[in-house]
């Protein structure tokens, strides 16, 4: 018996998710930011510059996201790579200008980290799911171990360890368990709703 045939995405679709996906990610950066927490990889990296140097946050995870396209495109094709520089540009600038649009006077710390991991874990599987990404070190990641069979996910784990291990000189010991607990919620919904195994397309 043939497998049965699978459809792929219509562009139109993929803009749609493309949007949906980057809306919920910088609206969980707004939880972040409000509540002086910390994530993983390149957005991490850039919450840390943003609290030491009070840059906008958007404009300096695009620029961080710039030098891995070159890989992306080496490894996964022109429309991953276009996908996911759409993908970063269309975060970078929602989550520099929503402050124009929604201000949050009060947010319980628990609850903030809970559904900010729901809110990045759901748009990340969305973006994912239409073949794009938002980059950074994932592209490295996957770089490195194709190249030199350095493990993707044993770097990414260090580069995260040593992310959290610098946003002690900008976060608290508090925020940082709250980040800890925002990311494994993160993992969660994509471990639960990304599998090779279950999905065609």
């Amino acid at each position: 018996m043939k497998p049965e045939k699978t459809a792929g995405h219509k562009w139109f679709e993929d803009v749609v998710a493309i949007l949906m996906g980057t809306s919920l990610v910088s609206f969980g950066v707004l939880f972040l930011k409000q509540l002086g927490m910390i994530t993983g990889g390149t957005a991490g990296l850039s919450l840390v510059l943003h609290y030491k140097f009070d840059v906008e946050f958007g404009t300096i995870f695009f620029l961080l996201n710039l030098p891995f396209y070159y890989l992306a495109f080496r490894r996964m094709g022109l429309a991953f790579t276009l996908k996911s520089f759409i993908a970063v540009g269309l975060v970078s600038f929602f989550t520099n200008v929503q402050g124009n649009f929604i201000h949050i006077d009060t947010l319980q710390p628990v609850y903030g980290a809970i559904f900010g991991g729901f809110l990045f874990g759901t748009g990340f599987v969305i973006l994912f799911r239409h073949k794009a990404s938002l980059g950074g070190f994932n592209i490295l990641a996957l770089y490195l171990q194709d190249r030199f069979g350095l493990r993707a996910g044993w770097f990414l784990m260090s580069v995260d360890v040593i992310i959290m291990l610098i946003s002690l000189s900008v976060v608290g010991v508090y925020e940082l368990a709250l980040s800890i607990l925002c990311g494994l919620v993160l993992n969660l919904i994509i471990g639960l709703n990304h599998r090779s195994d279950r999905y065609l397309v």
